[in-house]
């Protein structure tokens, strides 16, 4: 198989490049750095030209920062390069996860050697509410086809067809990336979920996050709280409609 692992690194998160060089070190496949999309030098017209509000139903009910716009361009450059280098596959990772050391090469080895070409895996940290079904099982790693995925970006495995229809639905976008991929019906996707969980969240111990949002009032705090949930029961709802479809 011809696959490699992406890792998605803002050049001025200098306090990330050791993590950077750690995870080339403890992946099982070839690895190289793309260049993220830095939203605090996005320009207005560059934001306006992808960032459409209230685009897609349900909608989504918060306004999009330019650093979670970048971060969803950042995302499509990966995409991007998995169909530019025909891949069979590929893991995409952001520059503050750590790996298991004692697990993580087997179930990437795992996931690799499983993904379908229209399927998106996610590894997640935590589980978080995420639960469905065992799609496939190998060895240790159990790849599960959760009812609703669960939120985050850490780290994905990615297949061209996957790629491919990520890409077309995502000319233009009206909420996070992470949020886009649980709307299966719109891109087409599968999106599935690896166990056990073999990444870390360590962006505390890199300098915080770099989306440019730890600064919400109470009031958006408040806000945001209670429309989430009504958000996420409309997209299940939506999801499990397009999967009675599909069967």
């Amino acid at each position: 198989m011809h696959v490699k692992a992406f890792i998605i690194h803002l050049a001025r998160s200098t306090a990330r490049w050791p993590q950077v060089q750690r995870l080339q070190s403890q992946l099982p496949i070839p690895s190289e750095v793309i260049a993220a999309v830095d939203g605090k030098s996005l320009s207005t017209a560059r934001y306006e030209q992808v960032v459409r509000r209230r685009l897609h139903t349900p909608s989504y009910p918060f306004p999009l920062s330019k650093g979670e716009a970048g971060c969803f361009l950042s995302h499509r450059l990966a995409w991007q390069r998995v169909l530019s280098e025909k891949l069979d596959a590929a893991i995409i990772l952001e520059d503050d996860v750590d790996l298991h050391a004692d697990t993580a090469s087997d179930v990437i080895t795992a996931a690799i050697a499983g993904v379908e070409p229209d399927e998106w895996i996610r590894f997640p940290h935590a589980q978080r509410g995420e639960s469905g079904p065992a799609v496939r099982t190998s060895g240790l790693a159990t790849t599960i086809e959760p009812w609703l995925p669960g939120r985050g970006m850490l780290m994905q495995a990615v297949g061209p067809i996957a790629a491919q229809r990520l890409l077309a639905a995502s000319h233009h976008f009206d909420r996070p990336v992470d949020s886009y991929l649980q709307m299966q019906w719109l891109h087409g996707a599968r999106v599935l979920s690896m166990r056990p969980f073999i990444v870390e969240h360590v962006d505390h111990r890199l300098g915080g996050s770099v989306l440019q949002n730890k600064h919400r009032g109470v009031m958006d705090r408040a806000y945001r709280e209670l429309c989430r949930p009504i958000l996420r029961l409309s997209v299940r709802a939506a999801n499990d409609q397009w999967r009675r479809r599909a069967a």
